[in-house]
């Protein structure tokens, strides 16, 4: 291996340690509560770790192997099966994020028929319907013998065959991206941008409420009047700098990889195999970053981490039951009275 594979090779094991522990996290959240169980957006959430898991589990650990050994790492079945599972996941996890957008700006937009809007039969359905929109591609590409292994990417994924119809590859790959990456773009952007105008339309009316109690309070320190005048600067950036991440995080990781795959389907164009595996390796480290940018950054989730971790170290300190038992009932008690 030259110094890029090695390179690759630690990334990939990096992003795996961090997007399967991310993952497993949120899941536990939502294990442990009945609050974050009952809330549509958990739904999105947890479809959205639990294909996170299922990459890192199956498709980093060959791209990994893929690299090393410069081969296709496993036999044509298993690598067959991979490269139906990662168009299926993939696309997944685009629909997933796009569906957590419309939550959102269902959220801030119509805040008083939220819940008639989004119920959690609705959330369902949109989960329902990413899995069988990306199904259908899986099965169509399996049906057409286009999942193997690709030396660009050193991945099991789609993959047109020597003597293969390329007219028809195109097109499925054409849609296939334009109905996954670009649909979820288009959703996002939409979305967010409409919570981000109701963000500040609320920030303005707060900043004038603050300046006109500034102006009212003519003996107030000026150090006082800073801090305030720093508070609506900070509110201000806070939530463009959120939207931006949603955004941002999706292009940076997705569009380079949808790109070179768009761009390979031109005769003339060659990949260079180093940028394959970067694009792939962009592809992966969405797995790892959306833990945190949806769940494990807000404060709900932290208080149940909080709360399992208090249980476990309970449990570590005074291991019998009976006296302990109730303890534990009243530190729980205390802890919601806290929350």
């Amino acid at each position: 291996m030259d110094f890029a594979d090695v390179f690759f090779a630690l990334f990939i094991v990096v992003i795996a340690v961090v997007s399967l522990l991310s993952n497993l996290l949120v899941l536990l959240c939502f294990v442990h509560s009945t609050e974050i169980r009952r809330q549509v957006p958990g739904v999105f959430t947890m479809n959205l770790s639990f294909c996170n898991i299922l990459i890192t589990v199956l498709n980093m650990p060959a791209t990994l192997m893929g690299i090393i050994r410069h081969q296709q790492p496993f036999g044509d079945c298993i690598c067959q099966t991979l490269s139906f599972l990662e168009t299926f996941l993939t696309a997944n996890t685009m629909l997933s994020m796009a569906a957590l957008s419309i939550d959102r700006w269902i959220a801030v937009v119509f805040p008083l028929s939220y819940s008639t809007k989004m119920r959690y039969k609705d959330a369902l359905i949109m989960v329902s319907y990413s899995w069988l929109h990306s199904l259908s591609f899986s099965l169509t590409a399996l049906l057409f013998s286009w999942l193997d292994y690709s030396h660009v990417y050193a991945s099991c994924t789609l993959q047109l065959s020597e003597g293969g119809d390329r007219i028809k590859f195109t097109v499925f790959t054409v849609v296939f991206h334009a109905t996954s990456f670009v649909l979820s773009l288009l959703i996002l952007c939409f979305t967010y941008l409409k919570v981000l105008k109701v963000a500040r339309f609320h920030c303005k009316r707060i900043d004038i409420i603050t300046m006109q109690t500034l102006f009212l309070l003519v003996d107030i320190h000026p150090s006082v009047k800073q801090r305030c005048l720093a508070e609506q600067k900070r509110r201000k950036q806070r939530a463009t700098k959120k939207i931006s991440i949603f955004i941002g995080s999706f292009i940076i990781c997705f569009a380079p990889y949808v790109i070179t795959r768009l761009a390979e389907l031109l005769p003339f164009v060659g990949i260079n195999r180093h940028w394959g595996i970067i694009s792939k390796c962009l592809t992966y480290s969405k797995a790892a970053s959306d833990p945190f940018a949806y769940s494990l950054l807000r404060q709900q989730y932290r208080k149940v981490l909080v709360t399992v971790v208090n249980r476990l170290l309970r449990r570590d300190l005074y291991p019998s039951s009976g006296h302990n038992s109730s303890l534990d009932t009243e530190n729980d008690y205390c802890l919601q009275r806290i929350s």
